[in-house]
């Protein structure tokens, strides 16, 4: 039998941000403040993720250590919302519910396909009008008094839906029709996360966020980009480049869409990833400084009277690579993506209230300026 084949790019959520440990830009903060009641939403609907993948076993050749990862993904999810750090665990169910859903999907629909492509032709239909109704109630959300990281995590599944139903009608036709099966049920996960956000009874902490098109930010880190990507650093950090132009060209779209928080939050994903080409490891006194920092963010996000749940979100991360749960010592990667927040991550979300000004781009022999209003529009 050929292998199930699921493409990286549209597994973005369970397997891209899994390896986070090669690219590793996973990030930390809590905020027990104002995250008691979503909190224990997150909590119950892990919960119940895993009492039905405990009623209904995942198991397919291709995929040995599907129900392991599912399990310790959920697991990561309670311990990160008792730990209090609300926003990344609530990540962290968005990339577990659209693995569990993709792994389902296999299972309960191998048999069915075994008949053709029109099988999987009707299969396919039934989750593309599922997904079509949860787009239509998540856009008629009206986010003003939710925080701005929870439409960040809607806006960004509800993105990838689309694509992902169309990855698994190309395989399945260029294929076979079981090599489908996988991404069309990623494409139902994430709808059903985008609903879970739209629902979640999450009160926003500050004014709300001005957002704006970051396009002329996104461009700038393109071109920067770009011109990294240069033997050997191309070859050695291929996986790295991979993710960074993913997360850039995911920032694109959501931006033409006018879904401005999934955009910042894949724009600051990809500042991220851009700094993990550079950074290097840090020493035990960078180490104890770093520590420093991180209490100095955590504090300065604490008084802010803004919604800056964005930057708390990978905040959160950064801290959690530092405070493993299980109490194991911090992995040279982990001091890398802490380091990376603190000093790329962070800036470049608060240089969003900054005025922009005139951006000199290289193209050939000549300079290109760019100049932009504030705001931009």
């Amino acid at each position: 039998m050929q292998a199930m084949r699921v493409p990286t790019l549209t597994r973005r959520f369970a397997i891209s941000r899994l390896r986070w440990p090669i690219v590793l830009f996973a990030m930390a903060l809590g905020a027990p403040s104002l995250a008691q009641e979503p909190a224990s939403q997150i909590r119950a609907e892990a919960e119940r993720l895993q009492q039905t993948l405990k009623d209904k076993a995942i198991s397919f050749p291709e995929m040995p250590d599907a129900a392991t990862t599912v399990g310790n993904g959920l697991n990561e999810v309670i311990q990160g919302q008792s730990a209090g750090r609300v926003y990344s665990s609530l990540e962290k169910l968005g990339q577990m519910t659209d693995f569990l859903y993709g792994a389902w999907s296999v299972v309960d629909n191998t048999e069915t396909v075994k008949s053709g492509f029109p099988a999987f032709e009707a299969e396919w239909e039934k989750v593309s009008s599922r997904v079509s109704a949860v787009d239509r109630e998540a856009r008629g959300k009206s986010w003003h008094d939710s925080p701005v990281a929870v439409r960040a995590l809607s806006e960004t599944a509800q993105s990838v839906t689309v694509p992902l139903l169309e990855g698994a009608r190309g395989f399945a036709v260029s294929t076979q029709p079981r090599d489908g099966l996988f991404n069309m049920g990623q494409a139902e996960g994430e709808a059903e996360f985008a609903i879970f956000c739209v629902k979640l009874r999450f009160p926003r902490k500050g004014a709300v966020y001005p957002l704006r098109s970051l396009m002329p930010e996104i461009e700038t880190l393109q071109e920067k980009a770009n011109g990294a990507f240069q033997p050997p650093r191309s070859i050695e950090l291929h996986t790295l480049f991979m993710s960074l132009n993913s997360a850039l060209k995911q920032a694109r779209e959501l931006d033409a869409t006018k879904s401005y928080a999934g955009a910042l939050y894949q724009y600051l994903y990809a500042v991220g990833y851009f700094g993990m080409l550079d950074v290097a490891s840090l020493n035990s006194s960078q180490q104890s400084a770093l520590k420093n920092d991180l209490t100095a963010a955590r504090q300065k996000l604490e008084a802010s009277r803004e919604d800056d749940s964005i930057a708390e979100l990978f905040l959160e991360k950064a801290e959690s690579k530092l405070a493993h749960a299980d109490g194991s010592v911090p992995s040279t990667d982990d001091w890398k993506s802490a380091k990376v927040i603190i000093d790329q991550v962070l800036p470049a979300y608060f240089a969003m209230d900054k005025p922009l000004v005139a951006q000199e781009r290289v193209s050939g022999t000549t300079i290109d300026v760019t100049l932009v209003r504030w705001p931009y529009t």
